[in-house]
């Protein structure tokens, strides 16, 4: 398995409901985008793969570089620390970052695939259901507050089992990757691409998220980002972009999988799966994904995930995507 991952800086994020008095203020007429360099975050190279393909940022009036990390964790580090400017991940990073003193706002939603994450055991393994976790130990990538962490915990209810009927334990894609291929991981909780190609390197899945993650996924930026008239601009008109990117590889599936294993360096067609799941469209964020990602939130609380129970709209800035 070989994956590109271009391990960059760090940034942050938090957030209000509506946008700040600073960045309401700036008409963007006097914004100078010439003058603006957007850092933007990535996992794995999926977004980065999804815009090129799409020649979605051509001609762009602002500058702009990539940063990809292995997995949500690290970059929400690099966003606390302020060096990427959006971010994109699932819903339960999100929440767990913003919970962490990340300062950031949710900008835009993507509804996904609940066959893009799950639990797999080695093919050999005798562990044939999800009760027959009971006693073993579950890998979970790639740190507590992720969305594998949170279907482990549906599925082990589903099941019948308590949360502490298995030992957790935390570690960062890559390396369970290079563990459960040479055996030394039995059961892991992960998500693509890293869940497809355990599958292609001979995985078999228990359960995977349908039915138990709600599936969403959002782009965020951080406060500081979006208090600077540019970039908050800049941001707006890339998240247009990349809305139009994701309708374009829905339109062109074979193209934009040829991209993705250009840039991955997966083989192509473990590539056309993993981007059959990933292109739905992204959208402004509804009330009725703030609704979801508060159920997903409550129960994260509950289930001791989340350190406190946080409130959904506090990080939501819907007026971003109209400037």
């Amino acid at each position: 398995m070989r994956l590109l991952i271009l391990a960059t800086a760090f940034l942050p994020l938090l957030g209000v409901f509506v946008s700040s008095p600073l960045a309401r203020s700036q008409k963007p007429a006097t914004v100078d985008l010439s003058q603006v360099t957007l850092i933007l975050g990535d996992q794995a190279g999926g977004t980065r793969a999804l815009v090129e393909a799409a020649k979605a940022l051509e001609g762009v009036p602002y500058k702009y570089k990539w940063a990809s990390f292995q997995g949500a964790a690290p970059l929400f580090e690099a966003q606390r620390a302020g060096a990427v400017d959006t971010a994109p991940a699932g819903d339960l990073p999100v929440l767990a970052a913003a919970l962490g003193q990340t300062p950031l706002k949710i900008l835009a939603t993507r509804v996904g695939n609940g066959e893009s994450l799950g639990i797999v055991v080695r093919a050999d393994s005798p562990i044939k259901r999800v009760a027959d976790l009971k006693g073993k130990t579950v890998i979970v990538s790639s740190a507590r507050g992720s969305i594998s962490q949170y279907q482990l915990y549906g599925a082990l209810e589903e099941a019948g089992l308590k949360r502490t009927d298995v030992t957790v334990k935390f570690v960062l894609p890559t390396d369970a990757a290079a563990a459960f291929t040479s055996k030394k991981i039995e059961v892991w909780a992960t998500f693509d691409p890293y869940y497809y190609v355990a599958q292609q390197n001979g995985g078999r899945v228990l359960r995977d998220g349908k039915g138990i993650n709600s599936a969403l996924s959002f782009v965020t930026a951080s406060d500081k980002a979006l208090v600077d008239a540019g970039k908050r601009a800049a941001i707006a008109d890339f998240l247009k972009r990349l809305s139009k990117a994701t309708d374009w590889a829905i339109a062109n599936p074979d193209a934009y999988a040829q991209v993705h294993s250009n840039l991955t360096r997966l083989p192509l067609n473990t590539s056309k799966v993993i981007t059959k799941r990933s292109a739905r469209k992204l959208r402004p964020v509804s009330n009725d994904d703030i609704r979801k990602l508060q159920a997903v939130a409550d129960r994260s609380f509950r289930d001791e995930i989340l350190p406190k129970r946080i409130e959904v709209g506090a990080i939501v800035d819907q007026s971003v995507w109209k400037n």
